[in-house]
């Protein structure tokens, strides 16, 4: 099942997709949930109620005409996350990223998952990402996957994790990357580079669509995995191939280590980290070991961005410089 959050009436509203057409709950009927927080709230039991509505709608028990998606305004699926971590979970991306600068690959990366708390308040879906000129410095995409709690919990277990997941969506973690090397050289971690705006959607989906694509994880880890392809391209030029199997941590080992002595809420929304050749700075440290002469490549106003994942569609944003 495929669930949107979608304005109408400059409302927001939980919907359904279709094949190409929403399906808003309201709609459908009063007993279903209006808003993808009160969904969540209500764990598993209100992923069943939607997918008997979608079931309905599409046996014709249910007969309402809905909106095609393409005069749907989506936004992100998860509007308003009580809190957003972004993990690091890719080895390939972080060994490359490392061996770019220099540097020998950590061991630490193999002993626990880690991550950082991003701004849960700067989520965006399809669509314009306004960035300031500061931003424009070295901006970046990365190309990742989030999940979405919708159970709450403390001291999960791995073995326990995937239970609390309601679903996956694809993930833009925009990065200012000159202000985040400046400010990493304070070992405080990323902020105003990574502040300003995170980008999931366009769509929830939940885990009975992606049983197709399940896969067996690494040898010594816990937690479900999928074979899904993860591509980035810039005004339609494909500089990322990804794949989501390629996780190194798997979500439900980062659902143990986040909730270790600290509770989990439906709402929560956490990145699984970029994908190897998932980001320009990745991409254009390789590219200066081949090549000394290289130009580095960065996102510039007016640039298109799709991030694209099997089963979990296509995310596409532009980016627009703004003083405001």
């Amino acid at each position: 099942m495929r669930i949107v959050t979608c304005l109408h009436d400059n409302a927001e509203h939980l919907a359904i997709l279709i094949d190409t057409t929403v399906y808003r709950c309201a709609e459908i009927s009063d007993q279903l949930p209006t808003s993808m927080q009160e969904f969540l709230n209500g764990g598993h039991p209100n992923i069943l109620t939607l997918q008997q509505a979608e079931k309905k709608i599409k046996n014709g028990s249910i007969n309402i005409k809905g909106t095609n998606i393409t005069e749907a305004q989506l936004i992100a699926p998860v509007p308003h996350p009580t809190s957003c971590r972004d993990a690091y979970a890719f080895r390939q991306h972080v060994a490359t990223s490392r061996r770019n600068r220099g540097l020998d690959m950590i061991p630490e990366f193999d002993q626990f998952p880690v991550f950082y708390f991003t701004n849960h308040n700067a989520i965006y879906g399809p669509g314009d990402i306004p960035c300031m000129p500061l931003h424009m410095q070295q901006l970046d995409f990365e190309l990742e996957v989030a999940i979405v709690i919708n159970k709450r919990g403390k001291n999960i277990k791995a073995a326990e994790a995937d239970d609390y997941i309601a679903g996956y969506m694809i993930m833009n973690d925009i990065s200012a990357r000159k202000l985040q090397m400046e400010e990493m050289k304070l070992n405080l971690g990323p902020a105003k580079g990574k502040d300003f705006a995170t980008v999931i959607g366009p769509y929830l989906v939940t885990k009975d669509e992606l049983l197709p694509y399940k896969t067996p994880h690494y040898k010594g880890h816990t937690g479900d995995s999928y074979n899904l392809e993860m591509t980035c391209k810039v005004n339609g030029k494909q500089f990322s191939l990804g794949n989501f199997a390629d996780m190194d941590w798997t979500f439900a080992e980062i659902i143990e280590r986040a909730s270790y002595g600290v509770e989990l809420f439906p709402g929560d929304v956490i990145g699984s980290g970029t994908v190897g050749t998932g980001c320009f700075l990745e991409l254009n440290g390789t590219a200066r070991l081949e090549n000394p002469n290289h130009t580095d490549q960065w996102l510039q106003n007016g640039d298109t961005v799709t991030l694209e994942v099997t089963g979990l569609g296509l995310l596409e944003n532009k980016i627009v410089l703004t003083n405001e």
